[in-house]
């Protein structure tokens, strides 16, 4: 009797880190999370381009979102059952399309449509890019997750150096050189969608491959659900700062400060790059401390630089956007390697509620905070968002650490029983 599935066994090959793969997956990353980032960076040109009020940017930041919110959970819970490599390229072609459209957008339906693509691009590469990653990684789960996010991260940075060096002086039209790394993007997913394809069993393709480990529940149902929202939440009051501060600081610091377009651009990308640095700083973290305590760090040390950032002069909002950007991400990847320890084997539904719903609820989100810059003013959301971190107060309700290991102790114990 044939014994082949397409379960990954925790056998030596399994529990090995594939470092090109990882690299890879996180270059391309990079490449999807710059062209995601450098639509809200591009808000500025586009306002003047195509003669936008704040509610219009606002629902165009609620569409690339919303699209992400809806389309990734939905992807992540069908290929957990149904994996399907060949989504890997298919998803650069729906951003290709999505970045032509919107370098040639001359009216706002347009350019709605444009980023539209874009998201769905995004929505289709985040699931089934996670769980390459995650069975990659081998051992070393919260080092990849931190490597795979690492890559969005520097997209997310680099995004309003590009717009600031490059679409500033282009231009809407120059945005059609981005095509340039949806191909280079492409022909990467490609060759992972080979790899990710050779390690499913040729039996069943059609079934969910198992990651490594035991595939058992960590905690009681009620405390899954508890700590998934309340992880949900975390997650959407991060991504709702930095979706505001992306969309709309810039704005705030040309009023406030009377900087350039282009230097407005820069105070973002110390922002953003900030993220960067944070994410690797909790990756390196991760297996030091609980993650509990990491959670708990990057919610009390980032709420006093965003209190005081929309009060200080000029210098000192620079180093307060950095502090705040760097503790912030910090606990980002052990987030979602505390989520998975909650969910084993839903790697595709992890990804999609963690960076699409969460991810998509912020944009929305942003969305209403455009509404609210046209009623009242840009540096009374900015105020409003000041208090956003406190949100992560509610890591108070999450199980502890050694309650985690208790569970999967018990829960061992009753599977093997």
């Amino acid at each position: 009797m044939s014994t082949k599935t397409n379960t990954i066994h925790p056998s030596s090959n399994a529990m090995k880190t594939i470092y090109p793969i990882l690299l890879i997956i996180s270059m391309v990353h990079l490449l999807n999370d710059t062209i995601q980032f450098i639509v809200p960076s591009l808000f500025p040109i586009l306002k003047d381009s195509l003669s936008l009020n704040f509610s219009q940017i606002g629902l165009i930041s609620l569409m690339i979102n919303l699209t992400a919110a809806v389309m990734q959970p939905a992807i992540g819970i069908y290929t957990d059952n149904r994996p399907k490599p060949k989504m890997l390229p298919i998803g650069m072609l729906f951003t290709l399309i999505g970045v032509v459209a919107l370098a040639y957008a001359a009216h706002f339906w347009v350019a709605m449509l444009a980023v539209m693509l874009i998201g769905l691009g995004s929505a289709v590469f985040h699931p089934e890019s996670a769980r390459v990653s995650f069975i990659a990684a081998g051992a070393k789960k919260g080092m990849a997750s931190s490597i795979f996010q690492f890559g969005g991260f520097v997209g997310q940075a680099i995004a309003p150096v590009i717009t600031a060096f490059l679409f500033v002086r282009t231009g809407q039209q120059g945005v059609v050189w981005l095509a340039i790394l949806v191909c280079i993007g492409f022909i990467a997913q490609f060759y992972v969608a080979g790899w990710y394809g050779r390690r499913l069993s040729p039996a069943k393709k059609t079934e969910a491959p198992r990651e490594a480990g035991p595939m058992v529940p960590t905690v009681s149902k009620g405390y899954v659900i508890l700590a998934i929202t309340i992880l949900m939440i975390l997650v959407f009051s991060k991504n709702l700062y930095v979706a505001a501060i992306s969309s709309y600081y810039a704005f705030f610091a040309i009023d406030r400060f009377g900087v350039s377009m282009a230097e407005a651009q820069i105070i973002l990308f110390v922002f953003l790059a900030a993220n960067v640095i944070g994410l690797m700083l909790g990756g390196l973290l991760a297996d030091r401390f609980s993650k509990l305590s990491l959670i708990w760090f990057s919610i009390l040390g980032t709420a006093p630089f965003s209190l005081l950032l929309p009060y200080s002069n000029l210098t000192f909002s620079v180093i307060w956007i950095f502090m705040a950007g760097m503790i912030l991400a910090s606990s980002f990847s052990v987030i979602m390697v505390y989520a998975n320890d909650l969910l084993p084997g839903k790697v595709g539904l992890v990804s999609g509620i963690f960076f699409g719903l969460a991810f998509g609820l912020g944009g929305i989100g942003s969305a209403i905070l455009g509404s609210l810059a046209d009623s009242t003013s840009i540096d009374f959301v900015i105020y409003c968002c000041a208090y956003l971190p406190l949100i992560g107060l509610l890591t108070i309700f999450l199980p502890s650490d050694k309650k985690m290991r208790a569970s999967v102790r018990e829960a061992a114990k009753s599977s093997i029983a």
